[in-house]
């Protein structure tokens, strides 16, 4: 590994984390340190082309075992942490809350304690070097009305859900450490994430995988529910923006401005797989089936990045339409990537 201090991912086998690593390995001279429990949403073989990177570095350690993190800041001497280990998958958190208590909160607490011993410990210079970037969600901040503005870094929190709840705990979290110890944090909330690697319990994996199968397509009611979609390479570009160039304390909100109903994201799947993959019993569009809708289901999130577009000069590179066909495409080209992940009891229905 290189000499120069490594930064640390966690929950970099994971569909944001992953992408965030090949980015990093790809466009900087960063050493990453990527800590992950391996939780059945995590997939080492999104890693597998760089792992054996002069530069990557992968621990088997769960955010919540303090005496592992203490060891590994030990070892590796961070430059910092860019914290992604979650649960993120609303249904799971209606039906099995505690683990998104553990991981979310639990966990969140845990590696704060971790960073703050090993901080304390660093030289002035050192630890004015030193970041902590929290990577949070829109859904913290409940829903919006069609007519509201878009969600931003001032809007109040009202989860609706156990995860968006375990989430919001953890914002707050990261934000006291700052006020009380001084950790130099950074925040930031994106909308829905969409692109490879993404386990097939999201929407948009779950409805591509299910089409190619010639399954019935499970939408939530009416589908009119309205989600702001980034592509995954774009958030990787943000998160190393903010990393490298926000300003401590700050939060920044990061979306793509893609606002779409989830009906006619499954719809657009369909037109492309309709192209791409044509099926002799007729037209994809025919398995779409609406299902009762689940619990708390919020109608709409949209995120206003103009606050990191403004102060750190990033934007999102890749158009909605053109980033879900290339989306599609990989799901149809990669299916030793997916089809062993199906026996990990996917959810029944799609949304983010």
């Amino acid at each position: 590994m290189s000499a120069t201090h490594p930064v640390f991912i966690t929950g970099g086998a994971g569909f944001i984390g992953s992408a965030l690593i090949h980015y990093l390995l790809a466009e900087t001279g960063l050493a990453v340190v990527n800590i992950d429990a391996l939780t059945y949403a995590a997939h080492p073989a999104s890693l597998a082309s760089v792992a054996q990177h002069a530069r990557y570095r992968f621990s088997h350690t769960d955010i919540t075992d303090r005496a592992a993190l203490d060891a590994l800041f030990a070892q590796y001497r961070p430059c910092g942490v860019i914290h992604l280990a979650a649960e993120s998958h609303v249904d799971r958190s209606i039906t099995g809350p505690a683990a998104f208590i553990d991981t979310n909160i639990v966990g969140t607490y845990t590696l704060l304690e971790a960073a703050r011993h090993y901080w304390q410990g660093l030289s002035e210079n050192q630890q004015a070097a030193f970041r902590f970037h929290h990577v949070s969600t829109d859904e913290v901040f409940g829903e919006l009305s069609p007519a509201a503005a878009p969600f931003n870094e001032h809007s109040p929190y009202a989860p609706s859900s156990p995860y968006a709840a375990s989430k919001a705990a953890a914002d707050h979290l990261v934000r006291a450490w700052q006020r009380t110890y001084g950790l130099p944090v950074l925040l930031s909330n994106c909308s829905n994430n969409y692109g490879p690697r993404q386990f097939p319990e999201k929407l948009i994996p779950l409805m591509i995988i299910r089409a190619l199968n010639g399954q019935n397509l499970p939408v939530y009611g009416d589908g009119c529910q309205v989600r702001d979609w980034l592509h995954v390479d774009d958030h990787a570009r943000a998160l190393w923006t903010v990393f490298r160039h926000g300003t401590v304390g700050a939060t920044y909100t990061v979306g793509g401005g893609n606002e779409r109903r989830n009906i006619d994201v499954v719809r657009q799947i369909c037109d492309v797989l309709d192209r791409l993959c044509p099926d002799a019993h007729g037209s994809h569009h025919r398995l779409i089936r609406h299902v009762p809708d689940r619990p708390g289901h919020d109608v709409r999130y949209a995120v206003d990045a103009g606050r990191i577009r403004q102060d750190l000069g990033w934007q999102p590179q890749q158009d909605f339409e053109h980033g879900l066909a290339q989306t599609v495409h990989w799901y149809v080209s990669h299916r030793d990537w997916w089809q062993p992940l199906l026996q990990r009891n996917t959810a029944p229905a799609g949304d983010a």
